[in-house]
């Protein structure tokens, strides 16, 4: 196999392998850095050597974003382009771009991004390359240098850690958004009592900083007077998709200056996360958002 043909096989893992890598690390920017270096390996490589292509890089990435984990956790470092998650930005009325069909399938929003950077490195590999792409946990198991039944339980647990803080979203777009239709209303309005009605009783909201953990109020009541509070900047959002859930873009003019994602469940907003650092802001893809 000439580079040519190496090359066009290797871009019909691409998007696949960005799936991988963005689930693991929550950031577009170091997954994209990721497949890139597995590119690099794979030239290194005598490809005529490898079984299943497919099945290599997917390793190969994996243990890329392993390695990248476990630096952060050692150093305590945030990722190298600030906040964690990185939100993927969509326009409401032209739907998800094709490229990041495969980036969010299974529902990848960002509540469950969040969950998934309280899980230790081993157990976000294990849940994501099992739960969401299939991978044997014999293969896993290489990986993290442990056994099979070990790395079920790796999964295991972070499979319950993930289902009990993660609500799954309601699934119909058109109810999501009336959710948040709603809540910019009430706000708009300085209704309180309109605030509470539209959130869950267990809402919470995560203000998500360059450095540290987010900055959280939990339950209705704090939620609606935090909402309150900023209700000044109710008039300037613009309706847009966020990991393919119902969320806004706030402007000042025609500078984005914060993204809020929403995670709607039982008809009531469950989650709000709160993306307002100018660094990650200003690198995120918000071209498609209408005027």
């Amino acid at each position: 196999m000439d580079e040519l043909e190496l090359a066009k096989a290797f871009e019909l893992q691409r998007p696949q392998l960005r799936a991988v890598a963005y689930r693991i690390l929550g950031s577009l920017t170091d997954g994209d850095d990721a497949v890139q270096e597995a590119w690099l390996r794979l030239r290194r490589v005598d490809a005529e050597q490898i079984d299943s292509l497919e099945r290599w890089l997917t390793t190969v990435v994996a243990r890329i974003c392993l390695n990248l984990l476990r630096s952060r956790r050692t150093r305590g470092d945030q990722p190298l382009d600030g906040l964690r998650p990185e939100p993927i930005i969509d326009n409401p009325a032209a739907g998800t771009d094709p490229e990041h069909d495969a980036l969010l399938a299974d529902s990848v929003g960002i509540a469950l991004q969040v969950v998934l950077d309280t899980l230790n490195p081993a157990e976000r590999l294990a849940f994501v390359l099992h739960d969401m792409f299939a991978v044997p946990f014999g293969d896993i198991a290489q990986m993290l240098d442990r056994s099979p039944q070990a790395t079920r339980q790796l999964a295991s647990r972070a499979r319950r850690r993930v289902h009990d803080a993660a609500p799954p979203p309601d699934p119909d777009l058109t109810r999501q958004q009336a959710v948040v239709d709603a809540y910019f209303a009430a706000a708009r309005e300085g209704d309180f009592e309109a605030l509470v009605a539209v959130l869950d009783p267990d809402v919470v909201l995560r203000a998500h900083r360059q450095d540290g953990d987010p900055v959280e109020l939990r339950g209705a009541t704090r939620v609606a007077r935090g909402a309150l509070a900023a209700r000044g900047f109710a008039p300037y959002v613009r309706a847009a998709l966020i990991n393919g859930a119902a969320g806004v873009v706030a402007f000042d003019g025609d500078r984005p200056f914060a993204v809020l994602a929403f995670t709607v469940a039982g008809g009531r907003a469950a989650a709000i996360d709160v993306f307002n650092d100018p660094e990650l802001v200003a690198k995120l893809d918000i071209g498609r958002i209408a005027a």
